[in-house]
């Protein structure tokens, strides 16, 4: 069977504002050569229930929505080994920007057609997946206030206008940080835990941050004053917040926060438990389609590793 022969199961969100836009996807792939079977979710649970459900059917999941929608097929992914088709039609699409999927319809497209693969990483919390981030405090917050309103007036402004909002009338709280033997006791306004580099919409987690690195990258903001907070956009939406003396950092694979009373945690954008929070990550557990130039960057990473880590003689170490 060639790839352009493949059968998918084509997921929609049939919450996504953007959903009728899948059609302009769909025509490419079936120009493509590709047959989809098409089923709409509603809600989070029902998407991993219809790919558990199909998986001796299709030959790969597609799905059309947001980062939310991708992570609530994370583990049904993992445990189907089917790989994965994006078609990014959310508010944020980050997942789709790590991976370095092109924005026009034809060209995503063909990248699923053309079937090059890479294996991600899946963060948890609590048990439950993301790919990008998770967090407590402000995000959270944002998250809570983001609705469907909100998203379809606004669009990709919806969240920096609600992060404003919430910024204003932010507060700081008290956590317990755990990662491996260190312990920190923070008074912090967010606590983000990330698998992937971007997160809010093109925000970057960390300049270090890969989505199969195994590793988990965290922050605390620490700022003495929320109007600081106004600031630090700059150096949030470049990734060098890592520089700040208000931020602290942290890489671990597995990480513990607690805090005094319950709060909410929100992974991929959506609010999935509460805290004591334990994250950790599922190496390479999500087999994705992605472009010829997201591989290319990936074999340039590993040879300059390798490049690295040789002495500069050649000779042995």
């Amino acid at each position: 069977m060639t790839d352009s022969a493949r059968t998918a199961l084509l997921i929609v969100n049939a919450n996504s504002r953007r959903g009728q836009e899948a059609n302009a996807y769909i025509d490419a792939l079936e120009a493509g050569g590709m047959t989809l079977i098409r089923k709409e979710c509603a809600r989070r649970e029902h998407v991993g229930q219809t790919i558990k459900a199909m998986r001796d059917e299709v030959d790969c999941v597609i799905l059309a929505g947001g980062d939310g929608t991708m992570s609530s097929a994370a583990i049904a992914l993992r445990d189907t080994k089917l790989p994965l088709g994006i078609l990014p039609l959310g508010t944020g699409n980050d997942l789709a920007r790590t991976l370095g999927l092109p924005e026009d319809p034809e060209q995503v497209a063909q990248v699923i057609l053309e079937g090059r693969t890479k294996k991600i990483d899946v963060g948890s919390v609590n048990g439950q997946p993301f790919f990008n981030v998770a967090s407590i405090g402000l995000t959270t917050e944002i998250t809570e206030r983001l609705n469907h309103a909100t998203k379809k007036r606004f669009g990709r402004l919806a969240y920096p206008w609600t992060a404003l909002r919430v910024v204003l009338n932010s507060q700081r709280f008290s956590a317990i940080i755990r990662c491996g033997d260190r312990i920190d006791r923070v008074r912090t306004m967010q606590i983000t835990v990330g698998n992937g580099r971007f997160y809010g919409g093109g925000m970057v987690v960390s300049t270090e941050a890969e989505i199969d690195d195994h590793m988990l990258d965290i922050y605390s903001l620490e700022p003495s004053s929320k109007w600081q907070l106004l600031f630090m956009a700059r150096a949030f939406s470049a990734g060098e917040h890592r520089d700040l003396d208000e931020v602290r950092t942290e890489r671990s694979n597995v990480v513990e926060v607690v805090t005094k009373a319950s709060r909410s945690v929100s992974a991929d954008g959506e609010i999935v438990t509460v805290t004591p929070a334990r994250f950790s990550v599922l190496p390479a557990a999500v087999t994705v389609y992605v472009p010829r130039h997201t591989l290319a960057d990936e074999d340039s990473r590993d040879a300059s590793a390798a490049d690295r880590s040789e002495p500069a003689d050649g000779s042995a170490a």
